[in-house]
């Protein structure tokens, strides 16, 4: 996790000093986003972001509770940490408008029974595949409604909790909301 941090740090310094004020004249620019999703569910999301011309590289962070009633019977409390390196593509120059994205994501991971007797941790690589459109709504603040396909490409499918197996889903889909802005 720290090399990923380091390098990520490294990026955004590099890109950063190519930066203009117009981004609309396919300068390089940096900014961050906050998503709905993950704070609805009582976690966190937060993502930094480098773009130049067409593309979008960013590093995400985020903790999301998955909600009891999409679980399994008899499992609570899944909580999901998750690390992610995506790279968009907007149609559009100036990182507005449409676009769709690609990455890896690390997924640690924990659960609990109903009778929540033990904690068991698994973790899962995921290949994410999305898209959104960026809407650029006052100054440098803008809306991403997205959504997402998340597919579990390594890690734990089965899951021992308490003598229940919880089973991991190959395939998750997500939609949300983020606000994000640049510089």
């Amino acid at each position: 996790m720290k090399k990923f941090v380091t390098i990520l740090f490294i990026l955004i310094i590099n890109f950063s000093y190519c930066q203009t004020k117009d981004p609309s004249t396919n300068s390089t620019t940096i900014g961050f986003e906050l998503d709905a999703l993950p704070y609805i569910t009582g976690g966190y999301y937060g993502s930094v972001w480098v773009g130049h011309n067409h593309f979008r590289y960013r590093a995400v962070i985020a903790k999301a509770e998955t909600p009891d009633f999409i679980l399994e019977d008899g499992f609570t409390n899944n909580e999901i940490k998750a690390y992610a390196a995506i790279v968009d593509y907007f149609f559009k120059p100036d990182l507005k408008g449409w676009w769709i994205g690609t990455g890896l994501e690390y997924w640690d991971a924990s659960i609990q029974t109903d009778a929540e007797i033990n904690t068991v941790e698994y973790n899962n690589t995921v290949f994410t595949l999305g898209g959104g459109y960026v809407w650029k709504f006052y100054k440098n603040f803008y809306l991403n409604p997205w959504v997402a396909g998340h597919l579990r490409i390594a890690g734990d499918k089965d899951v021992i909790v308490d003598q229940k197996t919880f089973e991991t889903k190959l395939f998750i889909p997500e939609v949300s909301l983020k606000l994000g802005w640049h510089f």
